[in-house]
């Protein structure tokens, strides 16, 4: 079956929006109809070669959708069943695994040396991140995919997918932040908003962004942020200013570059946490000397996926989101059609907006 889908040709080359042959689900599959897709950078992280995946492939990795067919064996959803797309299915064999550290899985990522589909040509696609959700309908292994609990609108909830467990699970379980502590998200895009907004939910005292735009000072304080500094050389002594010289319990780096991860670090308090949740290239050299480092007590962590279990996170966000606690449509700066995707790329290179939602 034929359906249209955002194709990455190569790496570093421009998207192309085409037809693609999308096989029948086989046994333990499922095929899935998108209601919408998020664009995140991550997704530029792949089109660039930040992160390596095989090419050419289907990118889109945060969706939301409905089953419309299940291979044999699948138990879990049928057609109509909508679900939240998984872009990092746990093996439950691993060492990380059995350790309970599941967005670790080593082997979470296997299936994007798969073929995924087709293009008109004959031409193998790999699925990107698993779950190619930048097309009209996507193909994916049964464990990919979450039914969506009820009182989620179906549009919003292709965020859960990556932003909101990625923010959510920064502040709750990478940094655990307590009730009364003071809070620094570096970088306002989509999972910086659900950052911000994770942060008031855990009960932070005072929670300040940071970014370069001050376009974005007003999508931070809808999402919770209580101050606004702009980014700069001068930012940890600004932050500093804000929190009685002292500096912020936790800081969260959402950029992936190495002037706002050394920033987080500066802006951190001695003994405070700062939990860098950005993806960034290999050229992005952070350095500390020795005597700052035991000087400053202070813990410097990566967090990937942020630390979540989607089977255990899902549910409890869905229950925010009932209670009113997280606004999902909140984190979404604007909605666009699957044709627009190369122009979100450029919008996302020149630090503009939150995060693009691709309805379908």
């Amino acid at each position: 079956m034929a359906v249209r889908a955002a194709v990455l040709p190569a790496i570093g080359v421009p998207l192309e929006i085409t037809g693609i042959e999308l096989p029948d689900p086989g046994p333990g599959q499922v095929r899935v109809r998108l209601a919408a897709a998020g664009v995140c950078h991550s997704d530029l992280s792949l089109s660039n070669g930040t992160m390596r995946v095989p090419v050419p492939a289907v990118l889109g990795h945060e969706g939301a959708g409905t089953v419309v067919a299940v291979g044999e064996g699948v138990t879990h959803v049928a057609p109509g069943t909508a679900v939240v797309l998984n872009w990092a299915p746990s093996c439950g064999t691993c060492h990380a695994c059995a350790l309970g550290e599941v967005w670790l899985c080593a082997n979470a990522l296997n299936g994007a040396a798969e073929v995924h589909a087709r293009t008109a040509d004959g031409t193998a696609l790999h699925p990107g991140l698993n779950v190619a959700a930048f097309a009209e309908e996507t193909v994916v292994a049964a464990s990919c995919v979450l039914p969506l609990p009820e009182g989620v609108p179906l549009v919003d909830a292709a965020l859960l997918g990556c932003a909101v467990l990625t923010g959510y699970g920064a502040v709750h379980h990478s940094a655990r932040v307590r009730s009364g502590e003071t809070v620094a998200v570096f970088g306002v895009g989509g999972v910086g908003l659900a950052t911000l907004q994770s942060a008031r939910i855990a009960g932070a005292s005072r929670i300040i962004a940071v970014d370069v735009s001050p376009e974005k000072e007003e999508l931070a304080r809808a999402a919770g942020a209580t101050d606004y500094v702009l980014a700069s050389e001068n930012t940890p002594r600004e932050i500093r200013a804000l929190t009685g010289r002292q500096g912020v319990d936790v800081s969260v780096e959402c950029v992936g570059r190495a002037v706002s991860i050394r920033a987080a670090w500066e802006s951190t308090r001695r003994g405070g946490r700062t939990t860098v949740v950005g993806i960034g290239g290999k050229e992005e050299q952070v350095t500390f000397n020795a005597l700052e480092i035991f000087h400053w007590g202070r813990t410097l962590s990566g967090c990937v996926y942020g630390n979540s279990d989607p089977a255990r996170d899902v549910p409890l966000l869905a229950e925010h989101v009932r209670e009113g606690r997280l606004d999902l449509s909140a984190l979404v700066t604007e909605r666009i059609g699957l044709e627009d995707i190369p122009t979100a790329f450029e919008n996302m290179l020149a630090g503009k907006g939150g995060r693009a939602l691709v309805v379908f």
